[in-house]
């Protein structure tokens, strides 16, 4: 398959291109300047590829949670693509992406992936390997660190994302012994969210442009947003 997939989600910004089982990815750390960055990358990737977006099988992107900005920039820069070019679209968990990422650098075959959400808040999920890919072990939640669980089991389980830099010697606390090696800087990659998409599209998960849409968890904040917006 020839896939593009995106992700703006928190800090970094990524652009990757699988074609065959071969991934070519242009990555930074650049906050706030995804809107300027992306469509540059992805016209690299394509260009180096020697690939028209019309080539292409499907899109794929990081549909969050994650920042509120980032997420929407995202999902708009797929949309427009996808109309374009008459693609169809998976959008992919941020937090999956986020521990396919820890299990392809550091060989952890079970994350609780965990962004920070403020206001003493966090978006989290535990994540485990399967045939070679992370899937959910759980429902992806914003939550008070006091409610994170993990599945039954004496297992550790490693710990990844922007909310171990805000939170992490409360959340190993309430993880106990449980409480695996921690990955407080790692991000998401869109190399990993074009491999979680490959499967999605064999599962059958693509969707239409208009349907490639944000996944924010935390609804008040998206309803603060429109109130703002009709002001």
């Amino acid at each position: 398959m020839k896939i593009l997939a995106i992700d703006t989600t928190e800090q970094a910004c990524s652009a990757a291109l699988l074609v065959d089982g071969r991934v070519a990815e242009d990555f930074r750390i650049a906050a706030r300047q995804h809107s300027q960055l992306i469509l540059p990358m992805i016209e690299g990737l394509l260009g180096d590829a020697g690939l028209a977006l019309s080539a292409l099988d499907g899109l794929a992107f990081a549909r969050g949670p994650g920042s509120f900005t980032g997420v929407r920039i995202a999902a708009a820069v797929v949309q427009g693509l996808a109309v374009a070019a008459d693609l169809q679209v998976v959008p992919v968990s941020s937090l999956l992406a986020l521990a396919q990422g820890v299990y392809r650098e550091h060989g952890e075959q079970r994350v609780l992936a965990a962004f920070d959400a403020r206001m003493q808040e966090i978006y989290w999920v535990p994540c485990e390997v399967r045939d070679g890919l992370m899937q959910f072990a759980g429902n992806e939640r914003v939550s008070a660190l006091e409610a994170i669980a993990l599945p039954p089991g004496d297992d550790a389980w490693a710990m990844a994302g922007s909310a171990l830099g805000a939170y992490g010697e409360a959340i190993e606390q309430q993880l106990g012994s449980r409480s695996g090696a921690h990955y407080p800087d790692a991000v998401v990659y869109a190399q990993d969210v074009a491999l979680l998409a490959q499967q999605g599209f064999a599962r059958g998960e693509a969707v239409a442009a208009e349907h490639a849409i944000p996944v924010y968890l935390r609804d008040q904040v998206a309803h603060k947003m429109r109130s703002a917006g009709r002001a």
